[in-house]
């Protein structure tokens, strides 16, 4: 996946999602991504924090 600001994350990195549904915002250090419904999972069921 690619953020707004051109840098590249590979698969697994963690981010932090605000939204829900089909309207979702995902950030990983500030950095903007543009995520849909099926290229997340809710981390809560990890036992994290």
């Amino acid at each position: 996946m690619q953020g707004l600001s051109g840098t590249s994350y590979p698969a697994g990195t963690e981010v932090v999602i605000r939204g829900g549904g089909t309207s979702v915002d995902a950030f990983v250090n500030g950095d903007w991504l543009s995520l849909v419904w099926w290229e997340f999972s809710d981390g809560a069921a990890s036992g994290r924090p």
